[in-house]
């Protein structure tokens, strides 16, 4: 049985663990597939990347178009879970730099399936649900380096930084630009932490 949930997506009864392990696989290999490919990407090469059949593809998406909407909200959480295992794992600055590439990484795939997530990308209560999200990511991540030498400076925003990072992600959106993009995060880290 389907639903909607409270952020205005679907959800549906939990899958059986080799069911899941399916989902999880597919959406891992069509991530890779359409950074690389863009969304012309033959769902056969998906489905053999992630080491299933086009069939099993097809009962988890129905079309091309759901299952890049299923890659992008599903990157949308990982990336957003990064911020509370980074910051376990890693000292504060770290871990904010960390997951700053990872954001760059995250919309340059995103950019790979543009056409096709119009919709979505242009749905106001998604963006905002999705900008939400990483705001909350990245002040887990300005929470976590409170009281550590080098520290957030206090007045560092969240919301301000995620603009500055969608902002170094359209200066640096080709692979060949990639390194910009690591030098601006080095200046942006510059302003959020305090020495």
């Amino acid at each position: 049985m389907t639903g909607i949930d409270g952020a205005g997506t679907t959800s549906r009864r939990p899958l059986r663990a080799d069911a899941q392990r399916n989902e999880d696989r597919l959406l891992e290999a069509a991530a890779e597939v359409f950074a690389e490919e863009g969304p012309g990407a033959s769902v056969k090469d998906i489905a053999r990347r992630a080491g299933v059949g086009v069939g099993t593809l097809y009962r988890r998406f129905p079309s091309k178009e759901l299952l890049i909407e299923a890659v992008y909200r599903h990157e949308v959480q990982r990336l957003c879970a990064a911020a509370e295992e980074l910051a376990a794992t890693l000292p504060p600055v770290e871990a904010l730099r960390t997951w700053m590439e990872r954001f760059i990484d995250f919309m340059a795939a995103k950019q790979g399936m543009a056409d096709a997530l119009r919709v979505i990308l242009t749905d106001d209560g998604e963006k905002l649900h999705t900008r939400t999200l990483l705001v909350d990511a990245i002040a887990w991540l300005l929470d976590a380096g409170e009281g550590t030498a080098p520290a957030p400076r206090p007045d560092a925003d969240a919301r301000d930084v995620l603009m500055a990072l969608g902002g170094i992600s359209l200066m640096a959106a080709s692979e060949e630009q990639r390194e910009l993009a690591s030098r601006l995060i080095d200046l942006l880290l510059r302003g959020v932490v305090g020495h």
